[in-house]
């Protein structure tokens, strides 16, 4: 997937599901659900159960969605997700081989930031986007606006901490997109299979940033 074509996904969605799923046919269930309330960008978190085949599946039978992986930690495991099919890597640190691979085999790859001085370094080693993480605990929208000034040309997903009802002042904040993971799949819902909840808290989740999305702008 070329850059303008992953930052075209991200305009249009603004927001991605991250799944960390125990059982690979619940994160089926998760994936499924969350894609029925509208959501077509998916994480499939590496330490997930048997995250590839779950992302080889996912593929296949979601193929209107994009799907990827998260919580790589090396070359190894990046290199795996890749063969998997993983259509996007996220990473919960800046490592630049990690970065150098991805940049290789054409995969966008988003990793995990907090200052300034990180998020240069990912950007700088050839990263599509930054994910600025946990970014409830520095502050949260009001980190990411106090970013835009010097650093508004390096795209920024903000994840740990953002909620349905944060999203939307983080991406007035700057951020091109948001991850949300235990919010769109409370714990209570996923124990009792309330697929169609879930499903809902989706399709709220992009009501509300739908007046940011890219395809709505004259």
């Amino acid at each position: 997937m070329s850059y303008m074509d992953w930052l075209s996904k991200l305009q249009q969605q603004r927001s991605l599901a991250v799944i960390r799923a125990p059982k690979l046919e619940l994160g089926l269930e998760m994936a499924m659900a969350v894609a029925s309330g509208g959501m077509k960008l998916i994480e499939i978190t590496w330490n997930s159960d048997r995250a590839g085949e779950l992302i080889t599946q996912l593929r296949s039978q979601l193929p209107e969605c994009t799907i990827g992986t998260g919580t790589l930690f090396n070359v190894q495991q990046l290199q795996a997700a890749i063969a998997a099919g993983a259509q996007f890597l996220f990473t919960p640190h800046v490592n630049p081989a990690m970065i150098q691979a991805a940049v290789a085999a054409q995969t966008p790859i988003i990793p995990g930031a907090l200052t300034p001085t990180e998020i240069i370094t990912a950007w700088s080693c050839g990263a599509s986007c930054v994910k600025v993480f946990p970014v409830q605990a520095v502050g949260g929208a009001s980190y990411i606006k106090s970013l835009q000034g010097p650093l508004g040309h390096i795209p920024l997903i903000p994840t740990g901490g953002v909620t349905l009802e944060n999203a939307s002042a983080m991406i007035q904040a700057g951020a091109i997109a948001v991850g949300l993971s235990g919010e769109l799949f409370p714990k209570q819902l996923v124990a009792q299979r309330d697929w169609e909840a879930i499903a809902q808290l989706a399709s709220n989740l992009l009501r509300n940033l739908a007046e940011f999305n890219i395809d709505n702008r004259s």
